[in-house]
């Protein structure tokens, strides 16, 4: 597993700017031919090939022989550098740990702000395995040209600007602090993910507490969840308080899908709720009450 502190640390001007180059060319083409790289930085052919063996060997490039002169591609890694570098220089983040958890299309990462806060990068990893599926079920990657770099960032974007909506208006989501590229940036919340079936005091209460925040959501922000489950609902230790996360997928509640999405995030939480700790209500009537 790649230390992303280590490494950041070990990068320099020239490799930054190389990554840069790379990010700009890549919108164009996948793998980017050293002459294209040495032209667009203005460095020195021998040069850029010693950054780009550097950048190889810690993995944020690929390297592939693509007629007579060698290419590149960015990985996830690169851009996981780009984004650290830009999150750093806005001082929304000072230092960064261990990875904390992953997700079915993220990693999650804990680190520090200037101030000392804890704070949690979330960095969105749509990959190439699922890219086909990602446009299919996501109305705002539909462009033929999106590519899988393209789509996290877009997706991070979206989870962003949901959280500061949402958070707002007094929903149960983390503070959100900043993104960047396919980084958003939130506040590190000390609980445990519901799936793990923390032992609840008042197992009602944080039923309530999430159907309001999915109400906020709706009525006040407009947007329905889409993908709820006990899997992105993490329970505050020191209140019991239920904080719903993982936003980009949502889809705005003026969609002909919303309501369906919205009915099947109630059904799942109820379901949950009923069998773990018994629980539980009418999924007609808190659409109701979500929607009313």
């Amino acid at each position: 597993m790649p230390n992303l502190g280590l490494i950041y640390r070990s990068l320099n001007e020239d490799d930054f700017k190389v990554l840069r180059a790379m990010e700009r060319l890549s919108k164009r083409r996948d793998f980017i031919p050293l002459e294209d790289i040495v032209r667009e930085t203005r460095i020195y052919e021998e040069k850029a090939s010693l950054v780009l063996h550097k950048l190889h060997k810690l993995k944020l490039v690929k390297s592939a022989l693509t007629g007579p002169s060698r290419s590149f591609r960015l990985t996830y890694l690169a851009l996981d550098m780009l984004a650290l570098k830009s999150l750093v220089d806005q001082n929304i983040v000072s230092a960064i740990g261990d990875k904390v958890g992953v997700g079915k299309e993220s990693d999650l990462y804990k680190a520090m702000s200037p101030s000392g806060e804890a704070l949690i990068i979330k960095f969105l990893r749509i990959g190439r395995s699922s890219f086909r599926r990602t446009r299919l079920l996501r109305s705002w990657a539909q462009s033929p040209t999106t590519t899988w770099f393209e789509q996290s960032k877009a997706a991070a974007e979206r989870e962003y600007k949901a959280l500061v909506d949402l958070y707002s208006n007094k929903a149960n989501v983390p503070r959100p602090y900043g993104f960047n590229r396919h980084a958003t940036v939130m506040e590190f919340i000390d609980g445990v993910e519901l799936y793990r079936r923390p032992t609840l005091r008042d197992p009602w209460k944080v039923l309530e507490q999430i159907f309001e925040t999915l109400r906020i959501a709706y009525s006040k922000v407009g947007i329905v969840h889409g993908d709820l489950s006990e899997y992105n609902i993490i329970v505050s230790k020191n209140d019991e308080r239920p904080y719903i996360i993982d936003w980009p997928q949502f889809v705005y509640k003026e969609e002909p899908n919303a309501l369906p999405l919205l009915s099947r995030d109630v059904k799942y939480i109820l379901r949950f709720f009923g069998k773990v700790y018994g629980v539980g209500g009418d999924p007609g009537e808190v659409v109701k009450y979500i929607t009313s």
